[in-house]
């Protein structure tokens, strides 16, 4: 930490709190148009260490669209029309004022592993269970925190995830929705404490 003046500290810099003064914007949420067949909601609630709701989060989505594919000229596989009409597979969601967040969106296909672990190089067939990579932003965060999504309907592919596979048994749970609904997902975001989600390195 630097000093501007004899005896003063300059504020340590976090990404927060200027989350609403434009990073969100109104159809944020809205990876795929309202009315798109097979849209579902996911979204929960971000809770801090004591497990209190974070009301000045922001909540990053990024998904392939249902048929493994993403709406970037940067996928490997080359750039493609995606499978929904309207997907554009980024959302962007602020907490309200209760720690609540969520996304339209429609499910995700499986990938192919793009940079396989060392114990999966060369293995063609083995793919990435469908999941929605999620960033979060929060007053106190030095640096956005990194997770996944996985889906509650997909036993077989979880199973066999790389990445998924790799965490340890008893906190896997923290990384997969819960089904409230044929159209409805529940996924809280626990930064610390009991239950933390699992957080990945990139």
């Amino acid at each position: 930490m630097s000093t501007d003046r004899p005896g003063q500290l300059t504020p340590s810099q976090t990404v927060g709190p200027y989350l609403a003064l434009g990073l969100p914007w109104p159809d944020g949420p809205d990876v795929v148009p309202e009315g798109t067949p097979g849209a579902v909601t996911i979204g929960g609630t971000v809770y801090d260490g004591a497990g209190e709701p974070v009301v000045d989060a922001m909540i990053e989505t990024w998904q392939a669209d249902p048929d493994g594919r993403f709406d970037h000229p940067d996928d490997p596989r080359g750039a493609r029309t995606p499978a929904v009409e309207g997907f554009r597979g980024f959302g962007r969601a602020a907490t309200d004022d209760r720690g609540r967040w969520s996304v339209r969106t429609v499910l995700p296909g499986a990938l192919p592993v793009f940079d396989a672990l060392p114990v999966f190089d060369g293995a063609a067939d083995v793919r990435e269970a469908p999941h929605i990579d999620v960033s979060v932003f929060a007053r106190g965060l030095l640096d956005r925190l990194v997770t996944r999504i996985y889906l509650p309907g997909n036993a077989e592919a979880n199973a066999a995830d790389p990445l998924l596979s790799s965490v340890p048994a008893e906190r896997r749970g923290t990384l997969v929705a819960v089904a409230e609904a044929p159209d409805r997902y529940r996924f809280d975001i626990r930064l610390r404490g009991d239950g933390e989600t699992v957080f990945l390195q990139i």
